[in-house]
C-alpha cells in the first residue's frame, strides 16, 4: 500500500510539504513572474492572443461546463444523497450560518462585485446583443441590463462553486482522504493519486487558484487607487496599485498565518456588516421605493431567463461581446472553482449535502442580486430620471465608477465622504480575505491536503499571490487580468470534470439505508484505506 507521508519532507525548508509539490508550484510562479518582467509588451501580446483564441474556439464549451455543472447541483440536492453529512453521523457544523456565509461570500466574490457592480450594468445599458439600437439607453434596456449583470453573479457561477466544494467535501471528511483535488479521484485512479496524476491534477488546481485571485487582487487594487485618489488625492497610477498590492498582501499574509478561526473568520464577518452598512446606506439614501421594487423584478426577470442566458452562444463569429463579458466570468469562476471550492469545504465540515448545496446556491446568489441591485439600480436610476453623469464617468475610467455614483447621489459633503470611505475600506478587507484564503488554499494543496501547513508556507504564497496580480498589472492592466483567468480556466476545466465523475463513482456505492459511509468501488474502500488513517493523522498533528 502506498504510505503518501512517507513522501513528505520532514526537515528543512521544505519541511511539512510534499517536494514535488512545493517546488513545482513555486517555479511556476516564478517563471510566470520572471517572463513577465522581462519584456511587458511581449507578455502582454501573448495574453492578449491567448485570450482571444480561448475566446474565439472554446465559447461553447465554457458555457456548456457551467450549465452542467448548475443542473448537476440542482439535481444532487433533490437526490437521495441529500441527506449524507459532509463527515462523521452526528458531526455538527463547525461554524455558524452567518460566519459560514460571511467567509464563503467574502472568499467568493466580494472584491469582484464591488468592482462590477455599477460598471457592468451600465455598460450594457448601453449596448449588448439582446437589445436593438432604438431600446438602448431606454427602460427596458436598463431591464435588460441588469438581468444580464446578475446572471454573470448568480446560480451559474454559484453552482460550479457548490460542486467543487462538495467533491472536496465528501472525500474529505466523509471518506477521510486529504483535503486535495487530487481525492476526488480516488474512485477512478485508485493509489495513483498519490503519484504523477494527482501532482498534475493539484499543480493545475494551483495555477487556477493563483491567476483567478490575481486577477481579482489587480482589479481591486485598481479601484482602491481610485478611492483613495477620491479620498486624499492619492494619484492614479500603476506604480502607486502595485505598491497597494504589496502593502496589502502584507496583510494579508499576516491574517493568513493566524489561521481560519482567526484572521479570515474574523475579517469576514466585518466584511459581511460593513456589506451590511453600505446596502443600508444607499437603500436609505438613494430612490428606495425605485430599488425595492426593482430587486423583486430583477430576481423574477433573471429567474425567468437564467435558463435562457446560459445557454446562449453568440452565432456572431465578429462580435467581441461574450467574449469580453461571459466567457470572462466563466474563465474567472472555472479558475477559482479549486480554490473557492477547497475554502467552501474547509468551512463546511457536518453539514448535509443537500444543506450545503442549498447554501451555496441561494444565499450568495440573493445577496449578490440585491447588492446589484442597489448599487447599479442606483446608478440608473440617475441615468433615466436624474442628471445622469455615470455612463460618462465608467466611459472614462471604470474604477471610479463607483465613487462617482456616490458623489452623484448629493448627499453632501460628509455622507459623501462616509460612503466613499465604507467602500475604500471593503475593498481593502475584501482583498486581505481574498488573498488570506487563496495563499490557505495553495499551502494546503502544497502540503498534500494538510489544514495546517506550515508558517512559512503561509507566509511565501501570501507574497507570491500579491506579486502575480503586481506583474499582470505591469503587462497590460485588466485586459491581462481577464485573460488570465481565462486561459487558467481551460486546463481547471478538464479537473472539474474528472473531480464530478469521480463524485458520481463514489456516490453510486452510497447505500440509501446504511448511516455509516459505505465502500467506494470494488478495490479498497476509501473507508478502510490505510491512506484515511494517514490522512487524518496529518491533519491532527497541527491541531
Amino acid at each position: 500500500m502506498h504510505n503518501y507521508k512517507e513522501s513528505m519532507r520532514k526537515t528543512g525548508l521544505l519541511a511539512g510539504t510534499h517536494p514535488v509539490m512545493a517546488l513545482g508550484s513555486a517555479l511556476l510562479v516564478m517563471a510566470f513572474v520572471a517572463f513577465t518582467v522581462t519584456n511587458p509588451e511581449y507578455a502582454g501580446s501573448v495574453y492578449s492572443a491567448a485570450k482571444k483564441f480561448i475566446a474565439s474556439t472554446f465559447s461553447w464549451y465554457y458555457i456548456a461546463l457551467i450549465s452542467f455543472t448548475l443542473f448537476f447541483a440542482i439535481w444532487i440536492i433533490f437526490s437521495r444523497f441529500g441527506n449524507i453529512r459532509l463527515g462523521k453521523e452526528g458531526e455538527r457544523p463547525e461554524f455558524s450560518n452567518f460566519a459560514w456565509f460571511s467567509m464563503l461570500f467574502g472568499a467568493g466574490i466580494g472584491i469582484g462585485i464591488l468592482f462590477w457592480s455599477i460598471a457592468e450594468p451600465i455598460y450594457h445599458f448601453q449596448s449588448n446583443p439582446f437589445i436593438t439600437d432604438d431600446q438602448a439607453m431606454g427602460v427596458e434596456a436598463a431591464q435588460i441590463a441588469m438581468r444580464i449583470a446578475i446572471f454573470h453573479w448568480g446560480l451559474h457561477g454559484w453552482g460550479l462553486f457548490a460542486v467543487i466544494g462538495l467533491v472536496l467535501a465528501y472525500f474529505s471528511y466523509r471518506k477521510g482522504l486529504p483535503l486535495s483535488i487530487r481525492s476526488s479521484l480516488y474512485p477512478i485512479f485508485g493509489e495513483r493519486i498519490y503519484g504523477p496524476i494527482g501532482h498534475t491534477v493539484d499543480l493545475l488546481a494551483v495555477f487556477g487558484t493563483l491567476f483567478g485571485i490575481a486577477t481579482s487582487l489587480g482589479m481591486g487594487a485598481q479601484q482602491i487607487n481610485a478611492g483613495l485618489q477620491y479620498l486624499i488625492g492619492f494619484e492614479v497610477s500603476t506604480s502607486h496599485q502595485v505598491m497597494l498590492i504589496v502593502i496589502i498582501s502584507a496583510i494579508a499574509t499576516v491574517s493568513v498565518v493566524t489561521g481560519v478561526n482567526k484572521g479570515i473568520r474574523i475579517l469576514s464577518v466585518l466584511n459581511m456588516q460593513l456589506t451590511g452598512v453600505i446596502l443600508a446606506l444607499f437603500l436609505v439614501f438613494g430612490p428606495t421605493a425605485y430599488l425595492l421594487g426593482a430587486f423583486f423584478t430583477n430576481v423574477g426577470d433573471y429567474l425567468f431567463h437564467a435558463t435562457e442566458l446560459g445557454l446562449w452562444v453568440d452565432p456572431d463569429p465578429e462580435s467581441q461581446w461574450q467574449g469580453a463579458w461571459t466567457i470572462f466570468y466563466w474563465g474567472w469562476w472555472i479558475a477559482w472553482a479549486p480554490f473557492v471550492g477547497m475554502f467552501i469545504a474547509r468551512i463546511s465540515r457536518g453539514r448535509t449535502i443537500r444543506e450545503f448545496v442549498l447554501g451555496v446556491l441561494i444565499a450568495p446568489t440573493l445577496l449578490g442580486a440585491l447588492w446589484i441591485t442597489v448599487f447599479g439600480n442606483t446608478a440608473m436610476f440617475m441615468e433615466l430620471y436624474g442628471n445622469g453623469g455615470v455612463i460618462a464617468a465608467v466611459n472614462d475610467d471604470v474604477t471610479m465608477a463607483l465613487f462617482k455614483t456616490i458623489e452623484l447621489m448629493g448627499l453632501g459633503q460628509a455622507l459623501t465622504l462616509l460612503f466613499a470611505t465604507i467602500c475604500t475600506v471593503m475593498l481593502v478587507t475584501y482583498f486581505v480575505t481574498s488573498a488570506d484564503s487563496a495563499a490557505l488554499v495553495i499551502c494546503t494543496l502544497v502540503a498534500m491536503g494538510d489544514e495546517h501547513p506550515p508558517t512559512r508556507l503561509r507566509m511565501f504564497w501570501g507574497m507570491a499571490i500579491g506579486a502575480v496580480a503586481a506583474v499582470l498589472l505591469l503587462a497590460g492592466g485588466l485586459e491581462a487580468l481577464q485573460t488570465a483567468s481565462i486561459v487558467a480556466a481551460l486546463p481547471c476545466s478538464v479537473v472539474v470534470l474528472l473531480a464530478i465523475y469521480g463524485l458520481c463513482k463514489a456516490l453510486r456505492e452510497e447505500a440509501p439505508s446504511e448511516k455509516s459511509a459505505p465502500q467506494v468501488s470494488a478495490k479498497p474502500s476509501i473507508e478502510t484505506h490505510p491512506a484515511a488513517d494517514e490522512a487524518r493523522e496529518a491533519i491532527s498533528a497541527h491541531y
